[in-house]
């Protein structure tokens, strides 16, 4: 077998670069990582065209020039809306029983027997450039909410038609039926499309339900009949190469779609209940998570707050909140921030659930004790600046983190507490001596997730005596300002809200709060002090949210309302 060529041979071989070129490449692939043919891309050494052409001939494929083919409609007609813009194909030529699709990348040539099955021709794949491909899918392949509707009736009465035709016990063949492939292609379509952070597929007694989340909140789609709940969800074990004979035990996997010409990994966590398997995806679509502080909806005076926590030389800060409010999102923007040609930074996480370009990320693995404690005392080694310990979950880890910071690294964490100053309680709670937390313990930063109100639907409104009360604000404090919220419209699924913002509770730790630290006061003494030294509670910044139009009374009290 012939050893495969090299991408940068190829284009030397077709005249598009010279040798320094590859080397310029090459030296900054070992400094940040990342794929050849992108790299000289982001150079500009090439265009995505001749990437196209050495990619195909590197594959041993046909390189096709969409600027001079167009899809013909009858290769249209064969793939549905939801399997082209899931995989990124677009159908080009139907001759007899032969489909011709171009792609992207040949990674994801397996997917071409995924549009055997559900069109039933035999699949050729070549290879074409991704933006020409992703205009064509946004030429062909057009739908509004009221049709995308209409559609899932269509896919499950399909699969309702040929119900009764499914072995039961033949799991491999129920996730290869065509009308299986098309309604899941059809589901994570429509998740990715509208943004969903998970997935939910859920059997019970007489009654099966597809969810999935947006902007923190569930919504229930069109779902098949409950007898079909088996099939599908044997698909997703096949996609994310789970052991579709095993129903006893949870299983995890992953499942990797290209959407629109952009990565989306999928993890896949299967759970068995009484009536069948509970199978959750959490989609993790880099381009929807803004990594950047000036993209994460955060007021000006906590973004400066923050900006100045990465300046620090040493110590530690802490991010808190429950699960979902968007603490390991503020702590990629700010690592994001700080990451440059003179800082090295480390991070060791559960999961890593982004790639960072130009950052050393490692994983937990409890399994082969990997854990956070033995990796941070090995990181130590690495000669960091900045660390990132995912979560701090125990005494030990919480030790060695301080031990970093004191050698003069910067550590940042999460902590699951309610509030900025419980978590300087919980820190003692677990173990860490006082005089160690004031010597190194620099800033926390609580946060909470609120939907915005859709701007396209926005309409506002004098709030009512009713309504202050709620919020324990007197009507002289507001003026003159109106409050905002949304009629429900076809841009936000008739909701009312449209994207998230975080309303944050950031403490500085001074010399008042260290005295009150060494002399073990309580959560609310902390509260008071930090208050006192000009830190906005939860509460307050929510009021912000809500006097700039920006969120509504219900949102901020869903958040806040303990406080």
């Amino acid at each position: 077998m012939a050893a495969r060529r090299l991408l940068g041979q190829i284009l030397k071989d077709h005249g598009a670069i010279h040798e320094g070129m590859v080397q310029e490449a090459l030296m900054q692939q070992r400094d940040k990582g990342g794929r050849i043919g992108e790299i000289l891309l982001e150079l500009g050494h090439i265009q995505k065209g001749d990437l196209a052409k050495a990619i195909a001939e590197q594959a041993g494929l046909v390189f096709l020039d969409l600027a001079k083919q167009s899809p013909q409609p009858e290769a249209i007609a064969k793939v549905d809306l939801a399997t082209a813009r899931a995989f990124s194909a677009l159908p080009i030529s139907l001759s007899g029983k032969v489909l011709t699709v171009a792609i992207a990348d040949p990674v994801h040539l397996s997917m071409l027997a995924d549009l055997s099955f559900t069109t039933g021709c035999e699949v050729k794949g070549v290879i074409a450039d991704e933006s020409l491909i992703a205009q064509g899918l946004e030429k062909h392949y057009q739908e509004d909410a009221a049709s995308a509707k209409q559609r899932m009736k269509q896919l499950v009465q399909e699969l309702q038609q040929q119900g009764g035709k499914f072995d039961l016990e033949d799991k491999t063949a129920m996730a290869a039926a065509a009308p299986v492939v098309k309604l899941l292609n059809y589901i994570l379509y429509q998740a990715i499309r509208d943004k969903a952070s998970d997935i939910h597929l859920e059997p019970f007694e007489g009654d099966f339900k597809i969810r999935y989340r947006v902007d923190g909140s569930l919504f229930e789609l069109e779902a098949p009949p409950p007898h079909l709940a088996e099939a599908l969800i044997a698909r997703i074990k096949v996609m994310s190469d789970l052991d579709i004979a095993e129903t006893r035990l949870p299983q995890d996997g992953r499942i990797e779609l290209m959407v629109g010409g952009r990565s989306v990994d999928l993890r896949v966590s299967t759970l068995p209940t009484m009536f069948g398997e509970s199978t959750v995806m959490r989609v993790l679509d880099r381009s929807v998570v803004a990594l950047d502080l000036d993209n994460l909806g955060l007021l000006p005076t906590a973004k400066t707050q923050l900006r100045k926590f990465l300046e620090l030389p040493h110590g530690i800060v802490l991010v808190t909140g429950p699960t979902g409010s968007g603490k390991t999102t503020t702590l990629y923007g700010m690592l994001n921030e700080a990451n440059g040609e003179d800082v090295k930074i480390i991070t060791v996480e559960d999961p890593v659930e982004y790639d960072l370009e130009g950052i050393v990320q490692i994983p937990v693995n409890e399994e082969i004790d990997v854990t956070y404690s033995k990796v941070l005392r090995t990181i130590l080694r690495q000669d960091p600046d900045i660390i990132l310990v995912g979560e701090i979950r125990d005494r030990e880890t919480a030790q060695t983190a301080i031990e970093a910071s004191l050698t003069g690294h910067l550590v940042f964490s999460t902590l699951h507490t309610n509030d900025a100053p419980s978590a300087i309680t919980r820190l003692a709670d677990i173990g860490i001596e006082p005089f160690l937390l004031t010597a190194t313990l620099q800033g926390i930063l609580a946060q909470r997730l609120v939907r915005r109100v859709c701007r396209g639907c926005k309409e506002e409104y004098e709030p009512s005596d009713e309504v202050l009360r709620r919020l324990g604000v007197d009507r002289s404090l507001i003026g003159s300002k109106k409050f905002a919220q949304g009629r429900g419209c076809e841009t936000c699924n008739f909701t009312g809200y449209k994207g998230r913002m975080a309303i944050t509770e950031i403490l500085v730790v001074d010399e008042r709060l260290r005295e009150l630290m060494l002399s073990g006061a309580s959560t609310s003494q902390l509260a008071r002090a930090a208050v006192e030294s000009g830190m906005s509670t939860l509460r307050e910044c929510g009021l912000q949210a809500i006097f700039s139009g920006s969120s509504t009374v219900e949102e901020v009290l869903r958040e806040t309302g303990g406080y």
